[in-house]
Order: C-alpha cells, then sequence, then structure tokens
C-alpha cells in the first residue's frame, strides 16, 4: 500500500504545482527554459505513475475492504462511465463539447474515478480513485479562480465533436467488453 501512496504523492503532486503555486511553471520556464521544468516534472510524473500501477497490483493481492457494493453500483458504474471517454477526446479535439464543459479531462477524471468508487470498496481502490478525485476536484476549482491562459488549439468543428463522441463510445466499448479484463484482470460486466 505504502508504493501505491508514494505513487499518487509523486503523480498527483506533481499535477498539482499549479494548484499550489500557479506562476511556478511559467517562472522557472522563463528563468532556465521549458527543459528545466519539463523534464523533472516528466520524470517525477512518470515513476508516481508506475509506482501506481506496480503498488495496486502489489494492493489487490491482499485486499483490505472497506465496504461492499451491492451489485446494482456497476450497473451504475458502468453508466457513469458513458461520458467518460468522450469527454477525454473532446479535451483534444475542440469543439461545442469542450467550450460548454470547459475543462472535458477533468470533468471525465471525476466521472472515472466516481464510478470506480461506486464499483469497488477496498482500501486500495478508495485511496487510488479517491485520490484522484479529490485531486480532479481540487484542479477545476483552483481553474476556475485562476485567470484563463491564451492557448493554442486546433479550430472548434462540430466535427470534432461528432470524432469524440463515436470515438469515445467505440473506446468504451471495447474497454468494457474487452480491454478491461486483458489490462486489469477484471472484467466490468
Amino acid at each position: 500500500m505504502l508504493i501505491l501512496l508514494l505513487g499518487l504523492v509523486l503523480f498527483l503532486g506533481m499535477h498539482s504545482v499549479n494548484i499550489v503555486a500557479p506562476n511556478q511553471r511559467e517562472a522557472i520556464i522563463a528563468q532556465k527554459g521549458e527543459g528545466a521544468w519539463l523534464w523533472p516534472y516528466t520524470a517525477i510524473a512518470g515513476v508516481g505513475f508506475v509506482l501506481i500501477i506496480f503498488g495496486y497490483g502489489i494492493a489487490r493481492q491482499d485486499p483490505v475492504m472497506l465496504y461492499a457494493p451491492p451489485t446494482g453500483m456497476r450497473h451504475l458504474a458502468l453508466a457513469v462511465m458513458i461520458p467518460v471517454f468522450p469527454l477525454l477526446l473532446a479535451s483534444y479535439l475542440p469543439g461545442h463539447i469542450k467550450a460548454r464543459v470547459k475543462h472535458p479531462m477533468l470533468i471525465a477524471t471525476i466521472l472515472w474515478a466516481i464510478a470506480h468508487l461506486l464499483a469497488n470498496g477496498t482500501l486500495a481502490d478508495v485511496a487510488l480513485f479517491g485520490g484522484f478525485l479529490v485531486w480532479a476536484i481540487a484542479d477545476l476549482i483552483s481553474l476556475v479562480r485562476r485567470p484563463e491562459k491564451n492557448q493554442r488549439t486546433l479550430p472548434r468543428t462540430p466535427v470534432n465533436d461528432i470524432v469524440a463522441v463515436i470515438g469515445g463510445l467505440a473506446i468504451y466499448a471495447a474497454i468494457v467488453f474487452w480491454l478491461h479484463q486483458i489490462l486489469f484482470g477484471v472484467s466490468p460486466i
């Protein structure tokens, strides 16, 4: 469990720099160049990600049950997951979805975490999915309070929305019916 927690601290900690120090990234880049920020950020977040995967795998071998979700929660979790992948794709494909939702990746992360907390009740699940849920909510709140940045993006088109929805639903179907079992050893259905 310690490895999972260390991974969460490293991964979510690096992704929380803009929450606790909104101008830190820009200050480092202005002073030392983009590589001075990008390389340590990527290395620390990458190590954290590997530790999350490894630590979660170890924790699943000897699970500590905190709660036993009723069977119906799995069905609800499947329903909550439906918009997750379209939202993830919409975060990279500017369209009306991204314009209306504003932060589709964070909303997708929140829905993903909630769905998994509905269906899973071990200590490792609560640490992993609860950690991501708390982080995504904190980041969403901080983004609302921060001034919006001018970012280069692709032009907003309805085609991007169509690709996000169809592609996202295809990814959802592949994960539910096939990949989740292969990647995580558990079928969601």
